[in-house]
């Protein structure tokens, strides 16, 4: 029998980017707000610090800050012709855990989503026609656009420190900078990081191929930094553990370096930790939520009753959510009906290595988690995808994040994969080869979406989510092509050798491509085909609202963190300004 405890205005489930700016939000409006967070309290003083931080053995490989896949995990397969099994080493993708979640071991990259993502079918009817792809691709239009999201993107860049070079100012171009982003009411709020030697090579050749490189915006600090909310950040030092690490120098913006030192002091603000939710609880109708219930590290089952229910989890972790509660109807692609678990979409990442001669010194162990040098011009439709026959698109750029010697050793195809003709190869080239990333959006299909496993439990006996993916034929076009771009940049840098091929069938969640799973709960106009309206509110519950990458019809080409934190702003005016004024429904 649970424990029933004193009702709250707010309960904000994930105490991560999403979860910390919502419950800042929401407590400066004056409401009291409960944070219940599944693992540990995690903060930069005493469990970032060096030189344990830097244990890449533990961080990396046994990935100490992610999920525990002993407690809960999920299962895999690539059609629903086959039988999931269950995840039981992460490889990928890495959600994380802990207080301040997934946005403490990211990299830091920090990229804006255009207009032609927010209406992708929209305008891809209008420029393409309106069967392009054909009935199988269920890609839809947000409910949002840009111009909607911009002063949000701004408010989350200038929480973040984000380091940059605008391109497009109010719509006037700035030379240096990403002429081709959306217009940006301001500069960012600090400058570009220094550019790596591989990377101003990487500019020197795209230049000379008429692309448009700028440095990648960056949420690792290129100076000090004092944020709107009083909090202070270093600057960034090139160590080379960003990814799968905590940052030890205050230089990493996560939710621990830039919001959680203020709302932890806000007396209305309560952090529970080692809290596992079962579940949102929804009264008779089914059409109110009344809050939620949670096993905590004892294994003592409570329920936290709660006028309002924020779910801020990792995305796979929202759709499991609701479909645990049994809120809104899980989709079937069969039938093509239902919403919760549609619309699953990844990320179609692909590189390049360039081998340089011994000459050529590119010292990958002074880097950051996104100091680069990148172009847009394959981005989302900046180019005409009439003739090629896919949608979509890649950043390309030279954004090596570190040289860590258990991670990074490139050699030449044709190497031996151990012995000593592997160690001579790795100690000849590692100092002397450059990665060319290329970042690829994925389109939503029928056939890849979440659902509950019904085999398989986590260690509370509640169902695993079940994942059905393989890249479809659109992503996989998008990758051959933007990734012969990449060689062609890549031969340009004057290499001695390059190596590397595009994205290929079948998806494998044993080697890692990105931690940007997104798509289950997707937002929209129409709640035929959407989990959620434009602000985020559950169109089944009202006092639900769901944020997230989670949010995503399909993915763009660019990292979802800009965006993730654009929503939140969004979703937590919408809240203060709208729903709590008037509580109900803000879309009808």
């Amino acid at each position: 029998m649970a424990t029933r405890l004193k009702e709250t205005d707010v309960v904000v489930l994930g105490v991560g980017l999403v979860g910390a700016i919502l419950a800042r939000e929401l407590t400066k409006a004056g409401l009291e707000v409960v944070g219940l967070e599944r693992g540990e309290p995690r903060y930069t003083v005493p469990d970032f610090q060096g030189p344990a931080m830097h244990d890449e053995l533990r961080y990396s490989i046994r990935k100490s800050l992610m999920m525990d896949t002993a407690k809960e995990t999920y299962t895999f397969r690539n059609s629903a012709d086959q039988t999931a099994l269950p995840i039981r080493r992460l490889q990928s993708f890495l959600p994380g855990t802990g207080l301040g979640g997934s946005a403490v071991h990211w990299n830091g990259q920090t990229w804006r989503f255009h207009e032609a993502d927010f209406r992708m079918r929209s305008l891809a009817a209008e420029r393409y026609g309106k069967d392009f792809l054909g009935p199988d691709y269920t890609f839809q239009d947000w409910g949002v656009g840009y111009a909607d999201l911009e002063p949000y993107y701004d408010r989350f860049e200038y929480l973040m420190g984000i380091c940059g070079k605008a391109g497009n100012l109010q719509g006037k171009k700035v030379p240096g900078g990403n002429v081709l982003e959306e217009p940006r009411a301001r500069e960012y709020p600090n400058p570009a990081q220094k550019e790596p030697f591989g990377s101003a090579m990487f500019r020197k050749a795209a230049e000379g191929l008429g692309y448009h490189p700028f440095p990648g915006p960056s949420a690792n600090m290129s100076r000090p930094y004092t944020n709107p909310e009083g909090v202070s950040l270093g600057t960034c030092m090139f160590c080379g553990y960003c990814e799968r690490y905590g940052c030890e120098h205050y230089a990493k913006s996560s939710p621990q370096t830039t919001v959680l030192p203020v709302l932890l002091k806000e007396a209305r603000f309560k952090l529970r930790t080692h809290c596992q939710v079962q579940r949102i609880n929804l009264d008779r109708s089914r059409r109110v939520a009344t809050g939620v219930t949670y096993v905590d590290g004892k294994g003592a089952e409570y329920e936290q009753p709660a006028k309002l229910v924020i779910v801020g989890l990792f995305a796979l972790n929202n759709v499991r959510m609701l479909l645990l509660s049994k809120l809104g109807e899980p989709y079937d692609p069969r039938s093509g009906k239902g919403v919760v678990g549609r619309n699953y979409t990844y990320q179609t990442t692909s590189g390049v290595n360039v081998f340089f001669d011994e000459k050529t010194n590119i010292n990958p162990f002074m880097r950051s988690g996104s100091c680069g040098t990148t172009i847009a011009d394959f981005v989302s439709d900046n180019f005409d995808h009439a003739k090629l026959g896919f949608l979509g698109g890649a950043y390309i750029g030279e954004v090596m994040s570190h040289g860590r010697p258990i991670e990074f050793h490139p050699t030449p195809p044709g190497t031996p994969a151990w012995g000593s003709q592997w160690k001579k190869a790795v100690i000849r080239h590692y100092n002397h080869t450059s990665v060319v990333n290329v970042h690829g959006s994925s389109i939503a299909t029928r056939f890849n979406y979440l659902d509950l496993d019904p085999t398989y439990k986590d260690a509370w006996g509640q169902p695993l989510m079940r994942m059905t993916f393989d890249f479809p034929e659109n992503d996989l076009k998008m990758s051959a092509f933007c990734t012969e771009r990449a060689t062609e940049i890549a031969k340009a840098m004057g290499a001695k050798q390059v190596a590397g091929g595009p994205r290929t069938r079948p998806y494998t969640v044993t080697q890692y491509q990105s931690t940007h799973n997104t798509g289950g709960t997707v937002m929209g106009a129409d709640r035929s085909t959407s989990v959620v309206n434009r602000y985020c509110q559950s169109w089944d519950a009202p006092n639900v609202f769901v944020i997230g990458a989670s949010n995503f019809p399909q993915n763009a080409s660019y990292n979802p963190t800009d965006t993730v934190g654009a929503l939140a702003y969004w979703a937590a005016d919408a809240i203060v300004n709208k729903y709590l004024k008037s509580p109900g429904p803000l879309v009808t």
